[in-house]
């Protein structure tokens, strides 16, 4: 069975999206089959995978959530084979006030993600830099959590309300939750707040912490603008290497390298 990943962070701006992409199109290219899932409403990733959100809106992660079609209607394939995607839109946001009488609303997803879980040595779940419904389902069907973590002093009091919502879910909808880790992006060596801060978050969350750092890299900020992940867009940047680095640690803790 397919692991599910969700990449989740409330605060905007830490490289959630770019971090989902480019961790789902680096484990494709180590060859494991992945599947990447928008549920954002601002539909990034769904872009920034060369795809427009209103290209077929009727085939989106919306009309999943709200029983119109199967999943398996939605799935694109992206311009790297082992790598599918599940398109967002901004009719997302229509989800959250249309699940509200669904007596599973918090497991919607998870029931949906069930046929197709097999078929996938990963799934990546993009989730919306809110802690509302649509975030929820995404914990309820992932199996552990990576939490991008931008190296700012404010960023450790930003997690609290996370961490209060991965507990409620796990005491709750999905015992089963874990936190894969802490993912530093963004990281400038040249500043020293932010040595400072990933010391401290490593004080903080020990190993929880991944080896890897993401360095901050122009290349890596240019790339969703072209409709790519990095690693097709500039095969040697810093920010290719980074997240085969970071998608080589996931398979070594999951032991699937």
């Amino acid at each position: 069975m397919g692991k599910v990943i969700a990449i989740a962070n409330q605060k905007g701006g830490v490289g959630k999206t770019t971090t989902a992409i480019n961790l789902a199109a680096s484990l494709a290219v180590l060859e494991k089959k992945v599947l990447i899932i928008d549920a954002d409403p601002q539909a990034n990733t769904t872009s920034g995978l060369n795809f427009s959100p209103d290209n077929d809106q009727k085939r989106t992660l919306y009309e999943v959530l709200i029983g119109r079609i199967d999943i398996r209607d939605t799935l694109i394939q992206t311009e790297i084979a082992d790598l599918q995607m599940i398109p967002s839109h901004i009719n997302l946001v229509g989800a959250e006030i249309e699940l509200l009488d669904n007596p599973h609303r918090e497991s919607v997803l998870r029931n949906a993600l069930a046929p197709i879980r097999n078929d996938y040595d990963f799934i990546v779940i993009d989730c919306s830099p809110s802690l509302g419904l649509i975030t929820v389902n995404a914990l309820a069907a992932s199996d552990s959590i990576v939490i991008p973590v931008q190296p700012e002093f404010f960023a450790l009091e930003g997690l609290g309300k996370l961490l209060q919502t991965i507990r409620l879910v796990q005491g709750g909808i999905n015992p089963g939750l874990t936190i894969e880790g802490f993912l530093v992006t963004m990281f400038d060596g040249r500043t020293k707040v932010h040595s400072q801060v990933v010391s401290q978050l490593k004080e903080h969350f020990g190993d929880m912490v991944f080896k890897t750092i993401i360095q901050r890299n122009i290349r890596l900020s240019e790339a969703p603008s072209h409709g790519k992940p990095i690693i097709l867009y500039d095969v040697v940047s810093n920010g290719t290497t980074n997240y085969l680095n970071f998608a080589r640690e996931i398979l070594e803790n999951n032991r699937l390298q």
